[in-house]
């Protein structure tokens, strides 16, 4: 969900984005089912120029937003979260079986169903607008997204599917997938990772339904409604919705690490959420964050066609929860196919313990890169994205580590160190210089820096 996200850094659009067309193979765009069928991964890049960029047998014309790139598209639609014994795999089907259990209807079947299948294409309006994120808001910077162009984009976030999922009648529900992010590079960050979207709504009588003397009690205060938007909350109703969510995320967060968790939260602010708060946990005696939710604010609900209704909304990372519950250290290794990673999570249930065994310690290497600034147009976002595409997985972290500006010319020079360490085995100092050498071609050619190197 969006309040995960950390309204977030200032970059510039790459130049070695999209000068190919790239096809995609995989379930069509409009695909809205809850399957858990995974798309197909594999992965076809022509070589004819072309200004658009193909996905999932759709085609997308490019403009001067156009900033997705191939490293980035080679890896849409391998969707790890629907991988059977997958570490996301485990998580997301941890969570989904505790809401299976405590959440039934009427005649004992699930309250919430699930959408872990939907295409990570959206439009900006579904990520931006349906949210009611302002037009000047950081977060739509094409320096922080992956814009396929002005309308469309990777999602950012599993919340660019709630309006259209309450729009169809839905009042409680879970939305899975990998969402697409242009970040700083760590062991705890990537491009992609995978989120989970929670949304339950109320009517008056569902909300009151067990409080004491609620005659007279109303989910809205007297006043004007509009076609964009209800009446205020009433103190009552927000109150018990807050209770509501963090009722069942306590629980949730309880039923995943075991009793004895400590939780504590933090207010914030999000566009869509009123009040709107940040979940930490404390786990082997450190704090961390691990969900962002909120009451849903009421235009939001509203212009989705639940007029008569409030509700609370949730989204958590599953790469953080996996990270925490399996002590994984390095959010790469989601992304690894060696038998070694993978065969510790094939497990005879989902709820099995298991602790992540290291591969080996793979010694780093480490080398700087130095170069000046062009005069406009320069953000570290485009590095890290230039970086990881020449680099793949073989980059452990990047790090400004020094910034001068030069007391005459006023020019400015970033210094960058690049930690290089494969996952998997040893590197050799010869195939990290070539890397190396690569990264530095490149910035000067797509980013327009003079070398220092």
């Amino acid at each position: 969900m969006a309040m995960l996200w950390k309204f977030m850094r200032v970059a510039k659009c790459s130049k070695s984005a999209l000068s190919t067309k790239v096809t995609v193979r995989g379930i069509p765009t409009c695909s809205r089912h809850a399957s858990s069928k995974s798309v197909p991964s594999d992965v076809a890049a022509s070589t004819r120029c072309s200004d658009t960029v193909e996905l999932f047998g759709k085609a997308y014309p490019q403009d001067d937003y156009s900033n997705v790139t191939k490293k980035i598209l080679s890896m849409v639609g391998k969707n790890l979260h629907n991988k059977k014994h997958h570490p996301l795999w485990l998580i997301k089907e941890q969570v989904k079986d505790h809401f299976y259990k405590q959440y039934t209807g009427h005649r004992g079947t699930p309250l919430f169903s699930v959408y872990d299948n939907l295409s990570p294409v959206v439009t900006v309006q579904q990520n931006f607008d349906s949210l009611l994120i302002p037009q000047n808001h950081d977060s739509r910077r094409k320096e922080d997204n992956y814009y396929l162009n002005r309308e469309h984009m990777l999602r950012a976030h599993t919340s660019a599917h709630q309006w259209d999922l309450i729009h169809s009648g839905l009042d409680a529900f879970l939305a899975v997938g990998d969402v697409y992010r242009r970040d700083t590079i760590d062991k705890t960050h990537y491009p992609i990772f995978h989120q989970m979207e929670g949304v339950r709504l109320f009517s008056c009588h569902e909300l009151f339904l067990n409080i004491k003397d609620s005659d007279g009690l109303q989910l809205f205060e007297q006043g004007h409604r509009t076609a964009h938007k209800q009446e205020c909350h009433t103190m009552e109703a927000v109150r018990l919705v807050e209770f509501s969510l963090k009722q069942a995320l306590t629980k949730l967060m309880t039923h995943i690490f075991g009793d004895g968790l400590q939780v504590r939260w933090v207010d914030c602010y999000f566009p869509f959420t009123h009040p709107s708060f940040e979940m930490e946990i404390n786990f082997q005696g450190e704090w961390m964050e691990v969900l962002g939710c909120g009451v849903m604010e009421q235009q939001l609900v509203n212009s989705a066609g639940a007029q008569d209704k409030i509700g609370w909304a949730f989204g958590l990372g599953l790469e953080r929860l996996a990270m925490i519950l399996y002590d994984i250290p390095d959010i790469r290794l989601f992304w690894s196919e060696d038998e070694r990673f993978l065969k510790q999570f094939v497990v005879p249930h989902i709820w099995q313990k298991v602790k992540f065994q290291p591969l080996s310690k793979y010694p780093a290497l480490i080398n700087d890169i130095s170069f000046w600034l062009p005069s406009e147009m320069y953000s570290k976002n485009d590095f890290y994205d230039l970086v990881r595409t020449v680099g793949g997985d073989l980059i452990e972290k990047v790090v400004l580590v020094d910034e001068f500006t030069h007391p005459k010319t006023k020019k400015v020079s970033h210094c960058y160190r690049i930690v290089y360490r494969h996952p998997e085995r040893t590197l050799t100092q010869d195939e990290v210089r070539h890397i190396h050498q690569a990264i530095g071609e490149s910035a000067v050619q797509e980013l327009g820096v003079e070398g220092r190197f």
